[in-house]
């Protein structure tokens, strides 16, 4: 008569301070108190491991004389009951030789006991227990660490036969299994080593097991989503499109699993390796040589389309038949020729397909260098016009009309009185660089070219306001230098800037518009292309404009300002600003 490999005895208790050894033949553990005999009749020998929400022990059936498999519930809560009590009653109503067996008593519950705390009172928990077949055998996972390379196409469409006679079995009672993966296919040992060599490792008898994520059909919402009750079951690589998303399961749900755990054992390429990135199907048939319909059969049972996958397992058996009737009994590889055709057909899809997405990048990228092009011309243009024709009324109004020398003389008074101690000099000018500012501002807001909000009165106030006090510093300046100019300059753009109404980053536009501003004049200068010289009615210690060549040359700067403020506003509103959006700055 048989007897247990091991005399020791291992206590289920979780809470046990000490669970092994306990001694054989003692029916309740010396440190807790918790039973050893289980149901009388069930003796755990040791631990296997634990796994989600479980413990796995190996036991001595006293009855049978036989060891079996204890799946021992840690979790206490109610959704993980259910999914325990569903996968006990769905091994126990299966009679399938690739699923583990569950005699009807098999799920039962055993009560621990705890004397080890120091009040002395027993206190313990209600431990949910389900013991089942142990199948001896490695899991196909095990196997692919074995052959890294991939396993022969014999093996894995022997694999696939016995699977789909399990998922009819499963199928057939109203179950999905949900969780299909190298990981839950396992292989018996066989009875003799006689069995291995003649058959091979495909012709072991295939077992599923993991049976706690398992689902019975119809049980969803009328929307297509799994009710409330339901748990989301997702292993990366295998679970299909519909069941991450939380979608209703059916037969194709588990053909999708196995197709791609098939695809894994014959390329040993984890799938999310291979899987195309755009449209999600798995690019394999360049790795390994197989037969051309079985390929076919894989690529169908793997579809993102849950239409375009066989419905049944029916439909998978009869063209495993076909396949394997045509190939008399023997499944023939894939010629050279058609594999290096196949590998070709795959490389020149792949390629089209990042063509196609550099061509669109590209497009894209340039259709946007386009409209940021035509944006920021109208802007110059309209800018420039705006500062023109600003500065032609400025001169009119300050050298050709009495209301230059009145204007002045009316500032210069205001002034005095606003600071006593100090004595004015401003003259007509003033209005030039006003008038300036003004048409600059109004140009640039008509142009519309960034989306800023046409606020006339607003952008044509700042843009005044920024150029004449630019101009009563820069005039009542007592030791002008260059630093103090381009600091006013500065602050004449900046101010006529946040004037404009640009949506947001107004301070970040104001800043790069005034430097850019700025710099591009002072690096003209530097090149002699733009030489202050041809500034002249710009040297406002000569007093009034003598020749058309000064009125011309500040017409032309202020012109050219306006357009040089709204190149830079092109360049704050295409680069900078979406590098500072990128950067976090919202």
């Amino acid at each position: 008569m048989p007897h247990p490999p091991s005399q020791a005895v291992h206590c289920i208790n979780p809470d046990c301070p000490r669970p092994y050894p306990q001694t054989w033949g003692n029916n309740f553990c010396q440190s807790c108190g918790t039973p050893l005999r289980l149901k009388n009749r069930y003796i755990p020998l040791q631990g296997l491991g634990t796994g989600g929400f479980a413990a796995i022990y190996t036991v001595w059936d006293a009855e049978t004389q036989t060891e079996r498999v204890l799946k021992l519930l840690l979790e206490t809560s109610p959704k993980a009951l259910k999914l325990f009590e569903q996968e006990a009653w769905v091994l126990a109503i299966l009679r399938h030789p690739g699923v583990p067996r569950v005699e009807p008593d098999g799920y039962f519950h055993v009560q621990t006991q705890n004397l080890g705390g120091g009040d002395g009172n027993a206190t313990g928990r209600r431990l949910p227990c389900l013991v089942m077949e142990k199948i001896h055998g490695k899991t196909l996972e095990e196997i692919l660490e074995d052959h890294p390379q991939g396993c022969p196409q014999e093996w894995v469409f022997s694999w696939l036969s016995q699977a789909v006679q399990i998922l009819e079995e499963l199928h057939r009672c109203q179950i999905i299994h949900r969780d299909i993966k190298p990981s839950n296919l396992m292989l018996r040992d066989p009875e003799s080593p006689q069995v291995l060599l003649s058959k091979g490792l495909g012709g072991l008898q295939l077992v599923t097991i993991d049976f706690g994520g398992v689902k019975q059909m119809g049980g969803v919402e009328p929307m297509g989503k799994d009710s409330a009750s339901s748990t989301r079951l997702i292993s990366p690589g295998y679970s299909p499109p519909e069941q991450i998303v939380g979608g209703g399961v059916v037969p194709a749900t588990d053909f999708y699993a196995l197709g791609r755990t098939c695809i894994h054992l014959l390329t040993g390429k984890y799938p999310a390796e291979i899987e195309d990135p755009m449209t999600g199907e798995l690019r394999w048939r360049h790795i390994v040589s197989v037969s051309p319909a079985f390929a076919n059969l894989l690529d169908d049972m793997v579809r993102s389309n849950i239409q375009q996958r066989p419905a049944s397992a029916a439909d998978v058996r009869s063209r495993l038949q076909d396949i394997y009737a045509k190939s008399k009994g023997k499944i023939a590889l894939a010629p050279v020729s058609q594999a290096i055709v196949e590998f070709g057909r795959q490389v020149v899809v792949a390629t089209a397909q990042k063509t196609a997405s550099l061509t669109v990048l590209v497009f894209g990228a340039i259709a946007q260098l386009v409209v940021a092009s035509l944006d920021t011309g109208w802007e110059m243009v309209l800018g420039g016009v705006g500062g023109s024709a600003g500065a032609i009324g400025g001169l009119v109004l300050a050298y050709a009309s009495p209301i230059g020398p009145e204007f002045a003389s009316f500032l210069n008074e205001g002034l005095h009185q606003l600071i006593p101690y100090m004595s004015f000099n401003v003259g007509p000018e003033v209005l030039l660089f006003a008038f300036a500012g003004w048409g600059t501002a109004i140009g640039l807001t008509d142009a519309g070219s960034f989306r800023q909000q046409k606020q006339y009165w607003l952008s044509g106030l700042m843009g005044a306001q920024g150029y004449l006090l630019a101009s009563l510093c820069w005039m009542e300046a007592t030791a002008f230098s260059g630093v103090q100019g381009i600091i006013l300059g500065a602050f004449a753009i900046a101010t006529l800037t946040i004037g404009m109404g640009l949506r947001s980053h107004q301070l970040a536009h104001a800043l790069v518009v005034a430097a850019c501003s700025t710099g591009m004049f002072l690096f003209l200068n530097a090149l002699s292309i733009f030489p202050g010289s041809f500034l002249g009615i710009l040297d406002l210690s000569s007093g009034y404009p003598f020749g058309w060549l000064q009125i011309g040359s500040s017409i032309a700067f202020f012109g050219l300002l306006g357009s040089a403020i709204g190149l830079c506003l092109g360049v704050s509103h295409y680069l900078v600003v979406p590098l500072l959006r990128w950067l976090g700055w919202k």
